[in-house]
């Protein structure tokens, strides 16, 4: 029975070829628990992070590689037609190629999580930060699955430079289709460059507020103040004014208060005088750009122009409020009135009727 020829071979060199694979499932199975139970144990154990990283990341492309040479052994033992045979070689030399390029893609986006997103999270290098983190890791990993990608079709005997120059024809015409995504991918060199904002700044741009969560080469991702995602173009942000919100070194509040025409000279001055301090008792209201001036007598009242800048370490919500109460309070204790809208009607009764 195994001597039995089957599409070339006997049963018993199917069987065999289809044991070698078997062998290797079971092999990675062993290699699986070697290194999550022996080799991840001896390296936790380390002072150095890179040894973790690499087994860790190494243990995936080990178990294709070894799926992949096993098939390739499985297969060229057999007597396989020529196509065949060549169709089962150049896929084992493509697929080796890509296998060892997503290692080291792995490996490079690893060192990136590993050591610059902390340096970018810490600022401790001027020119990095995590807006350039997402570009830097992209970049790299583009870069090294194009090279990875024109290795193994040149590997298949596939002249890469000829199916190159093939597409220059048809290039001109993506070029026209793709003026757009063009665009996007300058207006985000732009950005990196000038670098008017990064991840996590609140900004107003083209009409939208919100707080950057993404920086890409096509756009840039904003969630709004409603909590709703906005996608928007990079060439529409780089020819859109951008105000940076996160940027302002203090915030600026602008308020009027009236007092009633009651007020005499000394209550308007005390008054004044209690606006001025106010840095002295809400430690979040800076006490250089401050001011506090009786500005007008309006219709019913007499205005106190008050302005003050709110800290870049206090709450933008919150310090207005405790300056508002503070206000409330210390006029009330002082006999300060506010005023209302109000009219004073005068009655002429000279020449009313008499009624006897």
């Amino acid at each position: 029975m195994l001597s039995q020829i089957y599409y070339g071979n006997t049963l018993k060199e199917w069987m065999i070829s289809l044991l070698i694979i078997v062998g290797a499932v079971i092999l990675n199975k062993g290699i699986v628990l070697i290194n999550k139970h022996v080799i991840r144990k001896f390296t936790s154990k380390t002072k150095n992070r890179l040894d973790d990283i690499l087994f860790k990341l190494l243990e995936a492309p080990v178990l294709f590689g070894v799926i992949l040479l096993a098939i390739w052994i499985a297969s060229s033992r057999l007597n396989l037609e020529p196509k065949i045979d060549d169709f089962f070689n150049k896929t084992y030399q493509f697929l080796i190629v890509l296998n060892i390029t997503w290692f080291i893609v792995r490996f490079v986006s690893s060192l990136i999580e590993e050591y610059l997103v902390p340096a970018a999270e810490e600022n401790t290098h001027k020119y990095l930060d995590n807006t350039l983190i997402p570009v830097i890791r992209r970049t790299a990993l583009g870069i090294i699955w194009f090279i990875g990608i024109v290795m193994a079709l040149k590997n298949v005997g596939i002249d890469v430079g000829a199916l190159i120059a093939s597409l220059g024809i048809g290039g001109l015409a993506f070029a026209l289709a793709a003026q757009d995504t063009i665009k996007n991918i300058f207006g985000g060199i732009t950005i990196f460059t000038d670098r008017p904002f990064k991840i996590g700044d609140r900004i107003k741009v083209d009409g939208f507020d919100g707080f950057v969560e993404d920086i890409g080469i096509r756009s840039i991702r904003l969630r709004t103040l409603e909590k709703r995602l906005v996608t928007i173009p990079n060439y529409k942000v780089v020819e859109a004014s951008i105000e940076n919100i996160t940027a302002e070194p203090m915030r600026r509040v602008m308020m009027t208060m009236g007092l009633t025409y009651g007020t005499t000279p000394e209550q308007m001055n005390e008054a004044l005088s209690i606006l001025k301090n106010m840095p002295k008792v809400i430690k979040e209201v800076d006490s250089k750009e401050l001011v506090a001036v009786f500005s007008d007598f309006s219709s019913y009242s007499l205005d106190l122009k008050f302005i003050y800048w709110v800290k870049k370490s206090g709450d933008v919500m919150e310090t207005p409020s405790k300056v508002n109460l503070e206000i409330l309070e210390t006029f009330n204790n002082a006999g300060l009135s506010f005023a209302f809208p109000t009219q004073t009607v005068y009655i002429d009764q000279t020449n009313s009727p008499q009624i006897n």
